[in-house]
C-alpha cells in the first residue's frame, strides 16, 4: 500500500482508533478520519455530551496526525438497525447483542458509508479503498479457498473476533485491523509516545447507549411503554413471586429477583407470550445443544458435513469443544461435548477452528 491507497478510519475518540489511525499513516497511506454520530441529542443529553467529548478528542487526534476528519450522521440508521432491534429482541423474551448488529448493519455497511461520504465531502473524496477500525482481530487471505479469514487477535484478553463474526467477504476484503497483533499495553505505549490526547482514556465497558446498564429503564424510556408485571414460576409452573416486566430479566440472572428461596435460584427461562419468568437451581441452566439462525460463515461457504469446532456463546466465555452441523441454508445445530451453562436466546454462537472464525449465528 502507498499514498495512492485511500483509507477511511473510524475514529471514536478512544485510544484504540487513534492508534489505528497513527499506524496507517506510518504506511504512507492517504488517511481520512470519520466519527459516527449515533445518538439523537433530544433522546439523551448525557449521551450527546459524551459524543461531543469523544468527537472533539477524535478531531484533536486527527489534527495532531495531520489528517482530514469528518463527522457522519448515522442517527437514523443506528436507531432503526440497532436500538430498534435491541428493544424488539428484549420484548420477544430474548437477550440481544447490539454490538454485533452495529458492526453488521452500520459501522461496516460500506455502501452506506460511501453514500454518506459523497454527500458530506468534496466530489471524488467519497471513495475509499480500505476501512480501518481499532478492533482487536486479524484478517488474512487463504490462497487455496480464495476467502478472507477472520482470526483472533494475538492479545486474547482483548480479542473482539466474537462481535465481528457477522462480517461478509466483501467487508473483510476492505477492512483493516492494525491492532490485531498488538497488546493493549503496546497500544497505550504508542499513544503516549505520539502524545495523543486519547492515550490515557479508559476503555468503554457497557453498551454505548445504556451506559448505566439499566436496560429495562432504557427500553421503557425509549418506547414510552410500561411493561406489565407478571408471574415468577418454578420449573413445575407453580407461582412463587411477581416480576417487574420480562424485559428486566435475562437467563442466568441471580440478583434482583425478589424471591426468597432455600437454595440459590436463577432465571432459567422467560416467556414474553405468557409474561412469565421461570426460576430454578443452577443445574437447570445447563444444556448440551443449541440451534442458531441468521448464520454467517466466513471460513467456508457452507458446512458440507458435521465439523468439530470450539464455540463461544457469550463474548467473555472461554470457547468450548463441540460439533457443528449446518441444518439449512440459514441454520445450525451445535452439540457440545459437555453441558454448557446459560445458553441464552438472542446471543451469538461463534465457532472457531484454532484462531480462525468459522462463522456463527443467533441462538434460538
Amino acid at each position: 500500500m502507498n499514498i495512492e491507497t485511500k483509507a477511511l478510519i473510524a475514529m471514536s475518540g478512544g485510544v484504540d482508533s487513534s492508534v489505528a489511525a497513527a499506524l496507517m499513516l506510518e504506511q504512507a497511506i492517504q488517511c481520512t478520519g470519520v466519527t459516527f454520530r449515533l445518538f439523537r441529542e433530544n433522546r439523551c443529553t448525557s449521551l450527546a455530551d459524551t459524543f461531543h467529548r469523544n468527537e472533539n478528542d477524535a478531531k484533536t487526534v486527527a489534527l495532531a496526525l495531520g489528517i482530514e476528519h469528518h463527522e457522519l450522521d448515522f442517527t437514523d440508521e443506528f436507531e432503526n438497525e440497532v436500538i430498534r432491534r435491541f428493544v424488539e429482541t428484549y420484548e420477544a423474551g430474548e437477550t440481544p447483542n447490539p454490538c454485533i448488529e452495529c458492526n453488521r448493519r452500520v459501522k461496516f455497511n460500506l455502501s452506506m458509508l460511501r453514500g454518506k461520504l459523497r454527500c458530506k465531502m468534496k466530489e471524488g473524496l467519497g471513495d475509499f479503498d480500505i476501512f480501518v477500525t481499532g478492533h482487536y482481530a486479524r484478517i488474512t487471505h487463504d490462497p487455496v479457498s480464495g476467502r478472507f479469514l477472520l482470526r483472533k487477535a494475538l492479545d486474547t484478553n482483548k480479542d473482539q473476533s466474537y462481535v465481528l463474526y457477522c462480517l461478509s467477504q466483501e467487508q473483510l476484503e476492505k477492512a483493516r485491523f492494525p491492532l490485531g497483533e498488538l497488546s493493549k499495553h503496546e497500544v497505550r505505549k504508542i499513544a503516549e509516545e505520539k502524545k495523543l490526547v486519547s492515550a490515557g482514556k479508559p476503555d468503554s465497558q457497557d453498551i454505548c447507549f445504556v451506559p448505566d446498564g439499566d436496560y429495562g429503564s432504557f427500553i421503557e424510556k425509549h418506547t414510552g411503554k410500561t411493561y406489565p408485571e407478571g408471574d415468577i414460576i418454578d420449573p413445575e409452573g407453580k407461582i412463587i413471586g411477581r416480576h417487574r416486566g420480562v424485559i428486566r430479566y435475562t437467563v442466568g440472572q441471580r440478583r434482583g429477583l425478589g424471591v426468597a428461596a432455600n437454595i440459590p435460584v436463577y432465571v432459567t427461562a422467560k416467556s414474553a407470550a405468557d409474561n412469565t419468568v421461570t426460576l430454578g437451581p443452577d443445574s437447570a441452566l445447563f444444556s448440551k445443544a443449541l440451534t442458531a439462525k441468521d448464520i454467517n460463515l466466513i471460513a467456508c461457504a457452507d458446512l458440507k458435513k458435521p465439523m468439530r469446532v470450539m464455540v463461544k456463546t457469550r463474548y467473555l466465555q472461554t470457547a468450548q469443544s463441540a460439533v457443528a452441523e449446518q441444518t439449512g441454508e440459514n441454520s445450525l445445530h451445535i452439540e457440545f461435548d459437555e453441558p454448557q451453562r446459560a445458553i441464552t436466546p438472542g446471543q451469538a454462537a461463534v465457532m472457531y477452528d484454532g484462531d480462525v472464525v468459522v462463522g456463527g449465528g443467533t441462538i434460538e
